[in-house]
């Protein structure tokens, strides 16, 4: 299902077209400060022969699990969790009070996600990101249920607590991060899943209108935007950007990325099918694995790779419109599956949801530079030298986990975003402790399930 196209489309198009002056937060909501930052937009820096001393583990971390799922704001899934900034109300564009109602994450219909909806979501009246985010613009988003909502303004809603428990486990064992934002600001998928492998998305924003990326062609193109976030054409995603996998190769360690392919859509979950040379080398056969649950048998027999990217199948994705409930059941699967084997000694895992997916949040998102930060997402991080319950309110986002996974490695910077962001290794870590035993998490599907599960073909958001 794409993304929904209202009205509100023309007020943000105008928004794109606009200069970026001044920053600021408004609606209250206090953001923690992060690192300097540039201005420059999609700036890359990538210093080749930048090295990195002794990881932060001291070398206790040799493996490290990025989970990544899908479409949720941090208030959607984590509303009311103590200790955590969320909100029971917000506000729409017309300045009215909307108290917040849960929706289940099973449903059939979906919420717009992309730059336009971002950009009305950020302020009604369709300011840039950054500079006047007051986040009472989400009524102005796309609904795909149309007449049959199950409450009045969808768009306003949480995820009832009797699904997102085995979450709130987790963070009850664990670390929750209540400021993580995604890097990039348009709230596309592809968008998102370029940055968790090489921290930029080239010029593009938004999202691919076939599979994600090589060999190309007409139905590949994607938007491409000028210094001033202005529309300038189309580009098609296949290109060459310096990845995490790449700087994990030239240091001899190991990596594996766990995705779904899709009858018309090969691997539309899987970031490296638009880096070319990924695509067309020895990576592509060696380093991309599906069906995504094998991590589960790899995990039981000895294969895990040093670093592991795992995105889910449509059904156990926790994306709107997938009409199912099983991804907090999926997430648990392969959290078990490593605290339970002989890698949870040695492992740090990342668990966060790619974008907010349109559903409100209160937390105005950061001005980084015109490629950024965008909606407050979950981040989930789970290790036995995490600490035990935290919440965390230091800011993160996507190159926060890159740089983490840089600095434990001795890999160089790949991009601005992990540059500029915080590693969550001083505020989530205690490294001095001895590794804690791991609390197996309780969930209503376990491992059996989802190495039984039928192949997935469901038709799903190429955004």
């Amino acid at each position: 299902m794409h993304s929904i196209s209202l009205g509100v489309r023309t007020l943000c198009v105008a928004a794109l077209v606009l200069s970026v002056s001044a920053c600021s937060n408004g609606g209250g909501a206090s953001v923690s400060p992060g690192l300097p930052l540039p201005n420059q937009p999609n700036s890359r820096v990538a210093p080749a022969l930048q090295r990195v001393g002794h990881g932060p583990s001291n070398g206790k971390i040799k493996h490290i699990v990025i989970i990544v799922q899908e479409n949720r704001s941090f208030n959607n899934l984590f509303y009311g969790y103590k200790n955590a900034t969320t909100a029971r109300y917000g506000y729409d564009s017309y300045g009215q009070k909307i108290k917040l109602l849960p929706i289940p994450l099973e449903t059939s219909w979906d919420v717009e996600h992309d730059s336009y909806g971002d950009i009305a979501a950020c302020d009604g009246t369709g300011s840039l990101p950054g500079t006047n985010c007051r986040n009472n613009g989400f009524n102005l988003e796309g609904v795909g249920c149309y007449g049959s909502c199950p409450i009045k303004h969808p768009e306003y809603a949480y995820v009832p607590h009797s699904e997102t428990k085995p979450y709130f486990d987790m963070a009850k064992e664990w670390v929750l991060a209540d400021h993580m934002f995604a890097s990039n600001f348009d709230a596309s998928s592809f968008i998102s899943h370029q940055y968790i492998i090489s921290g930029w998305a080239e010029k593009a924003i938004d999202f691919p209108g076939g599979p994600w990326g090589c060999p190309g062609g007409p139905g590949d193109m994607i938007s491409e935007v000028g210094p001033q976030r202005q529309p300038s054409g189309s580009e098609v995603v296949c290109w060459d950007p310096t990845t995490l996998g790449d700087e994990l190769d030239k240091a001899s360690v190991s990596w594996a990325f766990y995705g779904e392919i899709y009858s018309g859509y090969p691997f539309i979950w899987v970031a490296y099918q638009a880096v070319k040379h990924i695509y067309t080398g020895p990576d592509w056969s060696k380093d991309m694995i599906s069906p995504p649950e094998q991590i589960l048998n790899d995990v039981a027999n000895g294969n895990l790779r040093s670093v592991s990217w795992v995105t889910p199948s449509w059904t156990n994705s926790d994306h709107a419109g997938s009409s199912s409930n099983t991804g907090p059941s999926w997430v648990t699967s392969v959290v078990n599956a490593i605290g339970e084997s002989q890698y949870w000694d040695s492992t740090a895992i990342f668990v966060f949801w790619d974008d907010y997916g349109g559903w409100y949040d209160p937390v105005p998102q950061p001005y980084a530079d015109l490629d950024g930060l965008g909606m407050r997402i979950p981040m989930l991080v789970i290790s036995p030298y995490a600490r035990h319950g935290r919440v965390s309110h230091v800011q993160y986002e996507h190159g926060s986990i890159l740089k983490f996974v840089e600095d434990t490695f001795g890999l160089g910077r790949l991009a601005a975003s992990d540059t500029r962001a915080n590693s969550p290794a001083r505020d989530c870590f205690n490294f001095r402790q001895s590794p804690r035993p791991f609390v197996p998490i309780q969930a209503p599907y376990g491992r059996a399930f989802f190495l039984h599960q039928p192949p997935d073909h469901h038709v799903v958001d190429a955004e």
